[in-house]
C-alpha cells in the first residue's frame, strides 16, 4: 500500500495535469458548446504554441511568459483566419470535425518539418523551483499552470455569465434566430469565440512547453482524455469542464500511484462512459 505522502503528491500533480487539461479543453468546450463546431485544431495550435513559445524563449532569450505578449494576439487572429477560411458559420458538426482533423495533421507536419521530431525541451528558473507543503514538493510550473487554468475558467465562466458580449454569445447558442432578430451578429459571434478558442491553445502551449518534454505526435495523445472531460463538464460550461478535468486527472494519479501506470488510461474514458450511460445528452 502506498505511504500516505506518496498518494498526497500523486493527487497534487493530478491536480496540476488538471489544469492543463482544463486549459486545453476550455476553446474546444466553447466552440462545441456554443457554436456546434468540434475543433481539433486547437491540439495542434496548443503545440505550435509550445513550440513558438522555445523558440523565442531559446533564441531571443525571453523569459517565456513575455512570449504570451507574442503568441496570444497573433494566434486570436489565426483563429478568426482559420475560422473565415476553413470552417465558415453553418458548417456541420460532422465536416468541422474531418476538416479540423485535417487541419491538425498539416499543422503537425508542419511543426516536424521546422523543429524535426526530435524531442525538444525548454529549461526554465521555474522547472527547477519547488515549494514545501508539509511532507509535499510543489512544482512551481504545475503550480502556475493550476493558477493561470482556474484564473482563465472562471473570467471565461463570468464574462459569458455577466456581461453584454457574453449574455449575447450565449443567446446566440440557444436560440440565433431569436438573437439574430434583437440585432445579434452571429458571424461576429462565431469569429470571436474562434479568435478566444486559438488564444486559449496559446496560453496551454506556454505551460505545455515549460513542463513537458516536446515532439509533435503528442498532440494526439492529449486528444482523448481532453475530450472526456470536455464532454463529462458538459459543452460550453468552463466550470464544469475544469471540474471534469481536476477529477479525471486526481483519479488517473491515484491509480497510478496504488496499482500500475497502464491502468491510468482507461480512468477517463470508464468515467466517460458511465456519464454518457446516466446523462445521455451532451
Amino acid at each position: 500500500m502506498p505511504s500516505p505522502t506518496l498518494i498526497g503528491q500523486a493527487l497534487l500533480a493530478g491536480l496540476f495535469t488538471g489544469g492543463l487539461y482544463a486549459l486545453l479543453g476550455l476553446g474546444l468546450s466553447l466552440t462545441w458548446g456554443l457554436l456546434r463546431l468540434i475543433n481539433l485544431v486547437n491540439f495542434a495550435l496548443a503545440f505550435l504554441g509550445a513550440y513558438l513559445t522555445y523558440h523565442i524563449a531559446t533564441a531571443w532569450r525571453f523569459d517565456p511568459f513575455l512570449t504570451l505578449a507574442i503568441v496570444v494576439p497573433a494566434f486570436f487572429v489565426l483563429g478568426v483566419v482559420l475560422q473565415l477560411g476553413f470552417l465558415r458559420f453553418e458548417i456541420h458538426e460532422l465536416t468541422s470535425l474531418i476538416v479540423t482533423f485535417g487541419l491538425t495533421v498539416i499543422l503537425e507536419s508542419l511543426i516536424q518539418w521546422i523543429w524535426t521530431a526530435d524531442f525538444r525541451r525548454l529549461e526554465t528558473p521555474y522547472a527547477r523551483s519547488t515549494l514545501k507543503l508539509g511532507t509535499l514538493f510543489v512544482g512551481v510550473t504545475g503550480l502556475m499552470g493550476f493558477v493561470a487554468a482556474a484564473a482563465l475558467t472562471l473570467s471565461t465562466w463570468a464574462w459569458l455569465r455577466w456581461s453584454y458580449l457574453g449574455k449575447a454569445v450565449r443567446a446566440s447558442a440557444e436560440d440565433g434566430a431569436m438573437a439574430a432578430a434583437f440585432g445579434v451578429d452571429r458571424r461576429r459571434v462565431a469569429l470571436l469565440l474562434s479568435g478566444l478558442s486559438a488564444a486559449y491553445a496559446a496560453v496551454a502551449g506556454l505551460f505545455i512547453a515549460m513542463s513537458h518534454t516536446l515532439a509533435p505526435s503528442q498532440i494526439y495523445a492529449w486528444m482523448g482524455v481532453v475530450f472526456a472531460a470536455v464532454i463529462i463538464g458538459r459543452l460550453g460550461n468552463a466550470l464544469g469542464l475544469f471540474t471534469a478535468a481536476i477529477f479525471i486527472a486526481a483519479s488517473e494519479a491515484l491509480t497510478m500511484a496504488v496499482t500500475s501506470p497502464g491502468w491510468a488510461p482507461l480512468v477517463s474514458f470508464t468515467l466517460l462512459i458511465v456519464v454518457l450511460l446516466l446523462r445521455p445528452e451532451l
